[in-house]
């Protein structure tokens, strides 16, 4: 037998291979088709106007804002962090198209691209998502007359909480952020270090051993982490009034860190009443802070099978017939209920498009007497809101059956954006105002993505997909 031929190339080539491929762009691609078709002037626009609001004045070099909303249209349909975004659009030609730099080198790098969601927050990336459905309604690919609403939970990328967890959680927080407080907190550390210990090794025994000790004792052992986190938490309350006397200049790490310990206080300063109320009465108290490091999250009571409470943010969800879809992000726990919704929805939508839908239908949570005339007064024809009990609908026969058949369809599209590609459920975010971009960027990819598809069936274009 003859040997085997080894593996690679070991001739050199005579001239160096050249590292800029010259491949043209199929006019089929998604990307292609989708850049062709949005309108990139009135998304330009919409950032505009949340700049003049957010920055104090336009000093600085003029931002890139067609690359970095070609950015945040490729983080929207296809879920990627910030650095494999930068890389994306560094190498890969369909997205440089997307973004608009296929005829120059330059690309925005991650920080870049995360400042600019970070400018727009939610109610920019609102701004764009508007934008988009006003486009399709242009095109013809949705109708505003017909619509349905309903609301959903954001999940948040939190572990369960509990209040062991969320104490020890503050022993750690605090060990690591005040090492680079400045000097001050170093000797903080000194002071509560017995304390320190004391709480890991009652966490540690709580972990260890709750499983074969009764609820009393837990509750026990509860109650005294409480009073160890307490003195602590009023040790540092002292530390931070000092430092604030002192008012030394700090840099970096250590603004950063100073900022931390002082949130890490006023938390801990809601979180620790609320825990003794729970030892008390055993009732969860109003508000309770369920994440030390986003204490704005809530618990939203669902009632699912296998589910009945998840952690997170509150959202309302419109979709208009055709598919597309426009959301709003609860501010507080109780500033979106579904019996409020139910009329804000159809304001929301009279106000984008000029005049309210003539068919809207909400499901039986949004259902009362006071709803329905509120909202044939704002000028709905058909309502229907489905009743509660033994009253009747307001609309029958075919009008009925068509509302019905829109409201399914928006759990569909609430379940698509919740899916793995648009990544609306548990995002990689550490505040709520990050979170609020998330959601609206997963709506917006599922708008884009019906835009694309109803460009390309509306010309005949098969997609390379």
């Amino acid at each position: 037998m003859s040997a085997r031929r080894p593996r690679g190339d070991r001739q050199p080539d005579l001239f160096p291979r050249s590292k800029r491929p010259a491949i043209p762009l199929p006019d089929t691609h998604p990307m292609v088709v989708l850049t062709d078709t949005v309108d990139w002037t009135e998304m330009e626009l919409q950032v505009e106007k949340v700049r003049r609001k957010k920055l104090k004045n336009a000093a600085g070099r003029p931002p890139h804002l067609r690359a970095t909303l070609g950015a945040l249209t490729l983080m929207a349909i296809r879920k990627m962090p910030y650095r494999e975004a930068e890389e994306q659009i560094r190498y890969y030609a369909p997205a440089r198209y997307l973004c608009g730099l296929t005829e120059t080198d330059w690309t925005p790098d991650f920080t870049t691209i995360q400042d600019f969601a970070q400018l727009l927050g939610e109610d920019g990336c609102k701004l764009i998502n508007e934008a988009v459905v006003k486009q399709a309604v242009a095109l013809g690919l949705a109708d505003p007359s017909v619509a349905v609403a309903d609301m959903t939970a954001q999940e948040a990328a939190i572990p369960h909480p509990n209040e062991m967890g969320l104490l020890g959680g503050f022993v750690r927080s605090i060990a690591a952020a005040a090492k680079r407080a400045g000097r001050g907190f170093k000797n903080f550390l000194g002071k509560v270090a017995g304390k320190v210990r004391a709480a890991k090794e009652k966490v540690r025994e709580y972990r260890l051993f709750a499983k074969s000790k009764t609820k009393a004792a837990k509750d026990r052992m509860v109650a005294q982490m409480t009073s160890v986190i307490e003195d602590i938490n009023r040790t540092l309350g002292k530390a931070l009034a000092v430092a604030a006397e002192q008012g030394r200049k700090l840099r970096g790490h250590a603004v950063v860190a100073r900022r931390r310990l002082l949130e890490l206080h006023e938390t801990m300063a809601k979180l620790v009443p609320q825990i003794r109320h729970w030892l008390r009465t055993g009732f969860v108290a109003s508000g309770k802070v369920i994440n030390l490091h986003i204490p704005q999250l809530y618990s939203i009571v669902r009632g699912k099978v296998g589910k009945a409470v998840e952690f997170g943010l509150s959202w309302g969800i419109t979709r208009l017939r055709g598919g597309f879809v426009l959301a709003t992000m609860a501010a507080t726990k109780t500033d979106l209920t579904d019996a409020g919704y139910a009329v804000r929805a159809v304001e929301d939508l009279a106000g984008l498009f000029g005049k309210p839908p003539r068919a809207y239908a909400y499901d039986r949570a949004g259902y009362s007497t006071e709803n329905v005339k509120l909202l044939r007064k704002l000028g709905v024809r058909e309502v229907g809101l489905a009743p509660r009990g033994r009253a009747p609908w307001e609309v029958e026969g075919k009008v009925k059956d068509q509302l019905i058949s829109e409201r399914t369809m928006v759990e569909g599209s609430i379940g698509t954006i919740k899916c793995p590609k648009y990544g609306y459920g548990r995002p990689a975010a550490r505040s709520t105002a990050m979170m609020g971009v998330c959601g609206q960027r997963a709506v917006l990819g599922l708008n884009l993505t019906k835009l694309l598809r109803g460009v390309a069936q509306k010309q005949g274009i098969a997609l390379a997909l």
